[in-house]
């Protein structure tokens, strides 16, 4: 991410960036759960659909486009190493 980040940052204006996103899609609310338990935090989570991260929010609108940049590290990977 830090590549692509500074990429953007010396570049000549393009408009909108491409997406980045991992190799592999992941679960919102599971991702936040590991997150807490790999930091030592014991916090009970409950999915809603209120908020900012409403229902037009489900299913795979948050997947990246065609044309995405796929960085290698996995949610795992990265989450290993910020222990």
């Amino acid at each position: 991410m830090a590549e692509v980040l500074a990429e953007i940052a010396t570049g000549e204006p393009k408009g909108r960036c491409v997406d980045v996103a991992g190799p592999e899609p992941q679960d919102l609310v599971d991702m936040a759960r590991r997150t807490n338990e790999a930091r030592g935090r014991k916090v009970k989570l409950v999915p809603t659909w209120s908020g900012p991260l409403g229902a037009g929010m489900a299913g795979n609108v948050q997947l990246p486009g065609e044309n995405a940049r796929i960085a290698p590290t996995t949610f795992d990977e990265w989450l290993a190493g910020r222990r």
